[in-house]
């Protein structure tokens, strides 16, 4: 985990996934609406996939709002979910 994509040679794959916020708070049918509007996520993702193109990331995408099968080898098991506070 020291080293970056670009250390490595290795891709970016930037999927949309907002099932991430799914909320079982309130029983066991998970409650999307702390999940942002696809109207305001689609802008979001494209803006995270331009910025890790300019910073020279060989990024690939998923398709917004499609089902899609994805096949991955993590490297170790870890994911990690990264949050910016807009407020801070």
């Amino acid at each position: 985990m020291n080293l970056s994509a670009a250390d490595v040679g290795g891709q970016v794959l930037v999927v949309s996934q907002f099932t991430l916020y799914g909320d079982t708070a309130k029983g066991r049918r998970p409650s999307y609406i702390s999940a942002a509007r696809p109207e305001q996520a689609e802008p979001l993702v494209e803006a995270v996939v331009r910025a890790l193109r300019a910073l020279g990331a060989d990024v690939q995408t998923g398709r917004f709002r499609t089902t899609m099968q994805v096949e991955l080898v993590n490297d170790g098991p870890v994911t990690l979910s990264l949050e910016v506070n807009a407020q801070e």
